[in-house]
């Protein structure tokens, strides 16, 4: 029958021949979702998003490309949105040539999506735009470093700032994809939200700019005692005589010596990671000001705009951060309010800011020595005396025996407070119902499996 395949499943076509000839101007946005289960999310661009031209609705699976050719029949969008039943990875390698890339690019696979990072970093048109979605947070998230090497190329660490750690690898890992075909990336928005963290990006072709990705990238160092990070740049830039041309060469370290300055502990290595900003600003004050001019257009407009605000006042240029729970609990003693401590800290010239990962996060341009100094200021600053039984030779012990090299000021000042928090916006909502998390895997039909086992089984002689 024209049009239809050698698929496995019978009636499922291919890839659709592309649109994209040569001299061809497009007039609206090409989009594929690669993983589509049910088809939703393509069935919502369709009806919700201006400007589409068309969208490849796509998954490997014959029983969920059956229910996308039935959803989009119902929904009536047979004119934008095309089914396909491919292997995603083989899907976008076809698309690699310029005149037949996509504008939009969007994976949601169910747990990571390493697999499929080096074919979308080279699907996507220059300029264009890629959505990744990754669920698999217990290996981004240090409690299998082992396996996010091998998935992304850096080890993760189990620490209160582990969720930003975990946007920051996996943009790491496709700018690294990207820079195998001199494409660079630029993140748009980064977030960690409920069980999942989500990425935009945009990708962008520079030979000349993929050569600066080196000083983007930095290596960990972790205390194993107090939790006190640095970070070690793989790369820098150095002036040049000449004009409009920049050197480059390679770190120097370690930042750190054998053992940590305010515990005593060793450091534990890790990353690399991405340092630049995770977040493009003027990118989210302009989503920030569309979700405030409509609100009843969205149904979460109040958690969306908590929650873009809160990126809005995030410090672009210090990467990680600190608790203060973390920081008590580390010298055995009772919390400061956080205003109080991030007065401390605006007091001694250092910026400050919030983290959307984390509600009680300290995000601060400080080093650790100057937390540590405000930590032991509050120590003695307090009328009851809030250190319990400590360990000798312990962390603890060894950072309260430091004398602080200044006296911090608790005294809580105006811009203490983010101006979230002064607003009253729904910032760090609860999960909307008890064990909110991911569902069951989707199990693959009888037939399905069958046709996957494409290599017979062998008959022993009995010889062998």
């Amino acid at each position: 029958k024209e049009g239809v395949s050698d698929s496995s499943a019978e009636g499922v076509p291919r890839d659709p021949q592309s649109s994209s000839k040569s001299g061809e101007v497009h007039t609206g946005v090409r989009v594929l979702e690669a993983l589509s289960a049910s088809g939703l999310r393509s069935i919502r661009y369709a009806l919700e998003v201006p400007q589409i031209q068309s969208i490849v609705c796509n998954d490997l699976s014959s029983d969920a490309y059956q229910a996308i050719k039935r959803n989009v029949a119902l929904n009536g969008v047979q004119d934008k949105v095309t089914p396909t039943c491919r292997e995603a990875s083989m899907l976008m390698y076809e698309h690699r040539d310029p005149l037949t890339r996509f504008d939009v690019v969007d994976i949601d696979p169910y747990g990571t999506p390493a697999q499929f990072l080096d074919s979308v970093v080279q699907s996507v048109t220059d300029g264009g735009l890629i959505c990744v979605t990754c669920t698999d947070m217990s290996v981004l998230c240090g409690v299998n470093p082992e396996a996010c090497l091998y998935k992304y190329g850096s080890t993760s660490v189990r620490a209160d700032f582990c969720h930003e750690m975990a946007l920051r690898i996996v943009l790491s890992s496709l700018d690294s994809h990207a820079n195998r075909y001199h494409r660079y990336i630029i993140p748009l928005l980064s977030v960690s939200v409920d069980y999942y963290i989500r990425l935009f990006l945009r990708v962008y072709t520079s030979p000349a700019e993929v050569k600066k990705s080196i000083t983007k990238r930095s290596m960990l160092y972790c205390c194993v005692g107090c939790g006190s990070f640095h970070l070690q740049p793989l790369g820098v830039c150095v002036e040049s005589e000449e004009p409009k041309r920049i050197k480059l060469s390679t770190g120097k370290g370690p930042p750190v010596d054998r053992l940590c300055d305010q515990c005593g502990s060793a450091f534990r290595l890790y990353g690399p990671i991405w340092t630049e900003p995770i977040h493009d600003f003027d990118f989210v004050k302009s989503l920030l000001g569309q979700v405030s001019s409509s609100p009843d257009q969205l149904k979460m407009s109040e958690r969306i705009r908590g929650f873009l605000t809160v990126i809005s006042e995030e410090l672009p240029d210090a990467p990680l951060f600190h608790t203060l729970d973390h920081l008590c609990s580390t010298v055995h003693c009772t919390c400061p309010k956080l205003a109080a401590f991030r007065s401390a800290l605006l007091d001694q010239g250092y910026r400050v800011s919030i983290s959307h990962t984390r509600p009680r996060a300290v995000k601060t341009d400080a080093p650790a020595h100057v937390i540590w100094d405000i930590i032991r200021c509050w120590c003695s600053h307090v009328k009851e005396d809030p250190v319990k039984s400590i360990i000798q030779n312990s962390p603890a012990a060894n950072i309260l025996k430091q004398e602080p090299k200044f006296t911090a000021n608790f005294k809580i000042r105006p811009d203490a407070n983010a101006p979230s928090r002064l607003v009253k916006l729904a910032r760090f909502p609860d999960n909307p119902t008890a064990n909110w998390g991911p569902k069951a895997r989707a199990k693959r039909s009888r037939s399905e499996v069958k046709d996957s086992s494409h290599v017979p089984p062998v008959k022993k002689s009995k010889d062998q």
